[in-house]
């Protein structure tokens, strides 16, 4: 309980630093632990096949006491595949105790669920899940649900959600994909996004007029109680993406080791078309909307 506290109180002072001081700190960071993967998902522009880059367990605890000493304490450990990493005999793990002992108030891992992972110590685990069934299996490949599915339910961990980029693919499986998602038990939560067209993958992102009646079709869900981790709040922000974007509050290391204030969409010219909801909720957040900022502890605070 006390620990909580200590929590929130940085919470409370990180807030007013940035809200009303213009203190430009991040509250939690993204590192890429290795571009290596067991997947070819057609979205994705981080993989790499030929000559995959591996973070040695050292070079990740200076990236992680970097970001620490900026003002994060939250921390997602990305790939490639965040399961399949190792160094020394080390795995993603060991990363997870590491941030903890650091004193990072949580650590997250986002997988492709294509291999088991029982006994995670991480604080909440990410799945990609991008549709039901042959949805799905469109965009990661053959077999890739089946796995998913098998590899959930075996895992046990009790912090599970998983999260969706809707793209051209999959965009009529939403309402499938969110009923799935409530009637699973081994699922808390689903957060919903759109698919941002990076370089080589703008067929896959939708118009405007899609992506407005999908956002009013999650509203509709979240309405009913539906286990859905974006605020409305946020999702209306989503609509059109006219409000002032706070994207600094995440920061990134990539697997190459190069660091990134925010999001990389911004070098690429492509914030009039994020589909990173996330940008929507922290822009709620500095705006004292109530359900982003109920949305956001939820998320953070286990």
């Amino acid at each position: 309980m006390f620990l909580k506290i200590k929590q929130l109180f940085y919470l409370a002072y990180w807030f007013i630093g940035a809200r009303f001081f213009g203190r430009r700190r991040p509250l939690q960071s993204v590192i890429f632990i290795s571009d290596r993967c067991n997947l070819s998902c057609k979205h994705c522009s981080v993989y790499n096949h030929k000559n995959p880059l591996n973070k040695t367990f050292e070079q990740i605890r200076e990236e992680l006491q970097y970001c620490y000493d900026q003002g994060s304490r939250f921390v997602d450990f990305e790939g490639g595949e965040p399961f399949i990493w190792e160094d020394n005999g080390r795995d993603i793990n060991d990363l997870c105790d590491l941030a903890k002992s650091m004193g990072f108030f949580s650590c997250t891992i986002t997988t492709n669920a294509q291999k088991p992972f029982p006994n995670s110590r991480a604080d909440s685990i990410w799945v990609s899940l991008d549709g039901y069934g042959e949805f799905h299996e469109a965009v990661r490949g053959k077999g890739t649900f089946a796995r998913l599915e098998q590899n959930i339910a075996t895992c046990g961990h009790k912090a599970l959600s998983v999260n969706m980029a809707i793209n051209t693919l999959n965009h009529t499986a939403v309402a499938q994909t969110i009923e799935y998602v409530k009637s699973n038990p081994h699922i808390q939560s689903i957060s919903l996004n759109f698919h941002t067209p990076f370089a080589g993958t703008e067929y896959l992102a939708l118009d405007e007029r899609r992506r407005h009646e999908i956002i009013d079709l999650i509203i509709d869900y979240k309405r009913k109680g539906y286990p859905i981790m974006n605020s409305i709040p946020g999702l209306k922000k989503m609509k059109d993406l006219h409000f002032k974007p706070q994207c600094w509050v995440t920061n990134f290391i990539f697997t190459d080791g190069s660091r990134k204030a925010q999001c990389i969409g911004y070098e690429q010219g492509v914030c009039d078309q994020c589909g990173f909801c996330m940008a929507g909720e922290m822009s709620g957040v500095f705006n004292l909307h109530p359900g982003t900022i109920i949305a956001g502890l939820k998320l953070r605070m286990k």
